[in-house]
């Protein structure tokens, strides 16, 4: 059965972000609707990861609101985004090198884990039964993504673009309802742009996930996003489906460069 794009869960309401006098966004809006996939793009230094930061509450701006699920607030703190649903990948990966891919995808599960320390350092009792179902999941999600033969490896020994797929399987161990993708495929040859664009397109498709997404290959905006959002120097310059926005001038002038 195809996915269908629901109604609003994320609002983004007037969104202004300064760090002294630099102001890194500024009076942004947008909404992000349950089960899309929302593209934002734009040059380098226009903004694109501190609104990431902004939706799950490593930045607090300084004005307007932030609807989710139909909460308003201020502002998002990280605790409460990851409790809400939000997880997070990031421009740099954010792994524990020396563990294994069974392990840092475990991580994924924290907020998930009810058992005490003690308990769990005894490996006894309601601790032993709520790992092993944990691990049941984690299985799951190194199967989705094919990463079976390397489940024991240290992270560190893998090649870089196992390990955007170990950090987007540590992210999905969560269970998030809404996936924050910060350049899922940056620096990966094609091969391996491919293979991250069919796990993309399966979270949403089969798990219902809801993406955002950041990146700047503008074959895959095009050919995955459902909406994209294009910021320029902090600010909004466009907004609608992909044939919409590549063929706004504004953003041809700022983004995609005009055609001679």
């Amino acid at each position: 059965m195809a996915r269908e794009i629901g109604e609003v869960i994320l609002d983004l309401r007037n969104i202004s972000l300064r760090f002294g006098g630099v102001k890194a966004l500024t009076d942004i809006s947008f909404d992000v609707k349950e089960h899309e996939i929302r593209a934002i793009i734009g040059p380098n230094g226009a903004g694109k990861s501190s609104m990431l930061n902004v939706i799950n509450g490593v930045y607090r701006p300084q004005e307007g609101e932030i609807v989710f699920h139909g909460e308003r607030r201020c502002d998002m703190n990280t605790h409460a985004a990851a409790v809400a649903g939000i997880a997070r990948t990031f421009q740099n990966i954010a792994l524990f090198k020396g563990m294994s891919v069974l392990d840092n995808l475990m991580t994924g599960r924290n907020l998930k884990m009810k058992a005490g320390f003690l308990q769990h350092a005894l490996w006894w009792g309601p601790a032993k039964r709520e790992e092993l179902a944990h691990r049941a999941k984690v299985e799951e999600v190194i199967d989705f993504l094919e990463i079976e033969h390397i489940r024991k490896t240290p992270v560190g020994r893998l090649p870089y673009g196992l390990q955007k797929r170990v950090e987007l399987g540590r992210a999905l161990a969560a269970e998030p309802k809404m996936l924050l993708l910060d350049e899922p495929m940056a620096g990966m040859n094609v091969e391996e742009k491919q293979d991250m664009c069919r796990f993309i397109l399966d979270v949403n498709d089969q798990f219902g996930t809801t993406i955002v997404l950041i990146e700047h290959d503008m074959g895959v905006v095009m050919d995955i996003s459902d909406r994209v959002v294009v910021l320029d120097y902090g600010r909004k310059i466009g907004d609608g489906v992909p044939d919409e926005v590549k063929n706004n001038p504004e953003v041809i002038s700022a983004y995609l460069g005009t055609q001679h």
